[in-house]
């Protein structure tokens, strides 16, 4: 696999003024793929499908399959997009996995993209007979609202989750410092600029700053800040998969082994704690142990859901975004998915150790996880 990514600036703090948010979708996608094949060498002839995760742009599958050509991908390469909310950038990447099981292709992209500041979530339309149904009415509420049961109904308080928050800010904060975040980020070119740096991360947040901010959903709860949950952002995110076989004889580096998914539902009033049924999921699918997970990468959607999802899996922060989530670094719907694969990768490979687990809550009320194999380890074990 090659993994790279992009973000921009959460609009959620008001700034909308992000370096992407006059940039839409197809624009991105498009600087993307023209820095991939350039940086890679690959030759686009060669890419036999491409699948695009992302959530609200309009028309996203001629958006996608237009900046794809305009990118310099013949038309004989077809393209086509998923939509799981939350976890479309995963399922982009899980679609192109399957097909290349199934001996459908051989070597395919997995693309993640979302401007939310120029998409924002519309309010979604249910008939009369369905939102009757109440889980139904639940599962089309905002975010923020399922953020908000989830901290009444699991008793995390506001204090716990600017603890948490913290931790995200700070370490995003000190990764950017030491430059952690250059190997997963290639530079584009939008408009004649060059973009390489997120302009996300917000370097000084204090116990004391975040614990000042006023809530943002007073109707529904009072522990939901600005500080405290994802940031809305924009970027993108790519990766290339094909066959061992077909890597070795094209002389291609291999950095993962995509191991496989899974996909749950959870009520949707508490949309959040999707991970805690997925995780368990993925993992008991492959025979593997929470203990021998070297790095998980949880979407941080908003820290009530987050806190309470770490503390009942019991993993241990020390192995959990290690250089901050989400609250930090925004959360572009289409594109976390696989910018958490690509932050999850690089953190394995600077630890020398093996297996990353990815996983992250839907909206309306699912979950997603998936397992990676760092293939650049220097130890390696028969296990996976």
């Amino acid at each position: 696999m090659w993994l790279l990514r992009l973000q921009s600036v959460p609009r959620w703090a008001g700034t909308e003024k992000g370096q992407f948010k006059d940039s839409p979708v197809d624009e991105m996608m498009q600087a993307l793929l023209k820095a991939t094949i350039k940086e890679t060498g690959l030759d686009p002839r060669k890419i036999e499908d491409i699948c695009v995760g992302t959530c609200h742009p309009p028309s996203p599958a001629y958006a996608s399959r237009a900046a794809a050509l305009a990118a310099g991908i013949p038309h004989e390469v077809p393209i086509s997009t998923v939509n799981r909310l939350c976890s479309s950038g995963l399922m982009a990447i899980r679609n192109i996995a399957h097909a290349i099981k199934s001996k459908e292709i051989s070597l395919g992209v997995a693309v993640g993209v979302e401007n939310m500041s120029l998409n924002a979530r519309p309010t979604p339309i249910i008939a009369e007979a369905v939102d009757n149904n109440s889980q139904a009415h639940d599962c089309i509420q905002p975010m923020g609202w399922t953020a908000e049961m989830v901290a009444q109904t699991y008793k995390v308080s506001r204090r716990k989750q600017d603890e948490y928050a913290l931790m995200s800010h700070t370490r995003a904060s000190q990764a950017l410092a030491n430059g952690t975040f250059t190997e997963e980020i290639i530079p584009i070119d939008i408009r004649g600029t060059v973009i390489s740096v997120d302009d996300t991360i917000r370097p000084g947040v204090t116990m004391e700053s975040l614990t000042g901010l006023k809530p943002v959903f007073p109707d529904w709860g009072d522990a939901t800040t600005a500080g405290n949950a994802s940031g809305i952002g924009d970027g993108a995110a790519l990766c290339i998969l094909t066959t061992r076989e077909r890597a070795r004889a094209e002389g291609m580096e291999i950095l993962a082994k995509w191991v496989g998914c899974a996909v749950v539902g959870v009520e949707p009033r508490y949309m959040g704690v999707g991970p805690i049924a997925a995780v368990p999921k993925v993992l008991s699918q492959f025979g593997l142990s929470k203990e021998e997970v070297d790095v998980y990468e949880i979407n941080e959607a908003f820290a009530s859901q987050f806190a309470y999802c770490v503390e009942e899996l019991g993993i241990p922060m020390s192995k959990t975004n290690p250089n901050g989530g989400a609250i930090a670094v925004s959360h572009p719907l289409g594109m976390t998915g696989v910018r958490q694969v690509v932050t999850g990768l690089a953190e394995l490979r600077r630890r020398d150790e093996r297996i990353l687990c990815t996983s992250m809550c839907v909206g309306s009320g699912m979950g997603a996880a998936s397992i990676f194999v760092n293939e650049a380890q220097s130890r390696h074990s028969a296990k996976l």
